[in-house]
């Protein structure tokens, strides 16, 4: 187990904080650790009556490309990760949902971050229109549960959360049988 001895709060920004703590080990060991503080994020499967599902492509600036991702969004201050999947639903997709069901909760990189991503399956979805952030541009991108796979496969979805979240949703989805 590590104590905290002290901390310095590095970085405050809108949606990530940094801090560095000195910690102490039970033999007297020292060390530090650099934290980023995430308030988490929800991730949605939205699954249509097809067993397609539809996944958003966006530029990404912190790796310079767009990427083809399954909606997710940061929850907003005390906000439920339940509420933050239906509102990122409907923001992202254009669609709302009647049933919603959580399927995984994990942490994306315990090493550094407080971050957890909680995992959603949307079903008996509902079309109403898409209401992006302001500094958003997405497009929605209707796959099948074989063509998503394909492009894990070949490297097209190379996005950890999306691929985390269509390998979990295989436990809950009974796909044809060729």
């Amino acid at each position: 187990m590590e104590r905290c001895t002290s901390t310095t709060r590095v970085f405050n920004g809108r949606i990530l904080h940094l801090r560095v703590d000195k910690v102490a080990f039970a033999d007297g060991l020292q060390a530090t650790r650099e934290v980023v503080e995430h308030p988490g994020a929800s991730v949605i499967i939205p699954l249509l009556e097809n067993n397609s599902v539809l996944l958003v492509r966006q530029y990404r600036y912190a790796v310079g490309r767009e990427l083809l991702e399954i909606p997710a969004g940061t929850c907003n201050d005390g906000e439920p990760p339940e509420v933050c999947a239906k509102r990122e639903l409907q923001e992202e997709t254009g669609y709302v949902c009647e049933e919603l069901e959580k399927i995984l909760e994990c942490y994306v990189a315990p090493g550094y971050s407080t971050e957890k991503i909680h995992f959603y399956l949307a079903r008996r979805l509902r079309s109403i229109g898409q209401n992006p952030d302001e500094d958003e541009r997405i497009t929605v991108v209707p796959l099948s549960i074989t063509e998503a796979l394909s492009k894990i496969r070949n490297g097209e979805i190379c996005d950890a959360k999306t691929i985390c979240a269509i390998f979990r949703m295989l436990d809950f989805v009974k796909l044809p049988t060729p």
